[in-house]
């Protein structure tokens, strides 16, 4: 069925639970994984709390720091599953368009994926990454609530 999926990870609970159930999905139908974090560049004019609480460089440490735990720990998952996995942490503006350019590139024939993520009120208003990665993949994206 499934050959290679992208599985995007935020580290926040319900993106774990995604990457837990979709580990368990790639294992029943023999893919590998490649988990994914995007993480935003630093900007001088933000609302980003993180980016205003460091320096640019700090920002840049602890954001790829963090982002490198995420992803070790989505392929600790994998292989409790028995299930081949890789990584990339990209730097992206617009996350939704690095999930869709990274599984096009990988060849992933599944993006799997939480319905939501760390941002909160400001997806209800301005529509989740989860949302436009619907709206705008051609490749089949299976949503965990």
């Amino acid at each position: 069925m499934f050959r290679h999926i992208l599985v995007p990870t935020d580290g926040s609970p319900l993106s774990g639970l995604a990457v837990e159930k979709a580990a368990q999905l790639a294992k029943s139908t023999g893919a590998k994984i490649t988990f994914l974090s995007a993480v935003e560049p630093f900007h001088i004019w933000t609302d980003n709390a993180n980016q205003l609480a460091y320096t640019r460089e700090e920002y840049e440490r602890v954001s790829k720091e963090s982002a490198d735990g995420y992803l070790d720990s989505a392929v600790a998952e994998a292989g409790r599953a028995g299930v081949a996995a890789d990584t990339l942490r990209v730097e992206a503006d617009e996350p939704y368009r690095a999930i869709i350019d990274a599984a096009t590139q990988k060849g992933c024939d599944l993006i799997a994926m939480a319905s939501h993520g760390r941002r909160g009120m400001a997806a209800l208003v301005i529509g989740s990454e989860t949302q436009k990665v619907l709206t705008h993949s051609t490749i089949p994206v299976l949503v965990y609530r």
